[in-house]
């Protein structure tokens, strides 16, 4: 059941991008942006923990879930270190993310030849 949840939230959001994308002008750049601030204020709201929480990986792997992550670990840090956690929190909730992001595009790249396009 928790990966019906999960595919069930995950697919929404991709449904809700794709016609964003089919029937707006807005660029997929602004879409992106758009998805993680709503991460953010969703978070701030208190919405979006129940629905991670209820849905798992179909709330947190979408680009929502990386703006509460962000959210999430700016309010516990200021909570823990006070105004200095606003700058750092964000950072380093999100650390192990954005490492395996990087870490795994490189290995990619090393173990495949890119061709530009042409």
């Amino acid at each position: 059941m928790d990966y019906l949840k999960a595919f069930v939230v995950g697919g929404l959001f991709c449904i809700i991008g794709q016609v964003l994308i089919d029937k707006t002008k807005l660029t997929p750049a602004r879409i992106l942006v758009a998805y993680v601030v709503s991460g953010v204020v969703l978070g701030a709201i208190g919405v979006y923990g129940p629905l991670a929480e209820w849905a798992g990986a179909g709330a947190t792997v979408p680009l929502t879930g990386f703006g509460y992550a962000l959210a999430k670990g700016v309010k516990e840090a200021v909570a823990e270190k006070g105004l200095l956690g606003a700058l750092t929190g964000g950072v380093t909730s999100t650390a192990g993310g954005v490492a395996a992001a990087i870490f795994l595009g490189v290995l990619v790249a090393f173990l495949f030849k890119p061709k530009p396009k042409s």
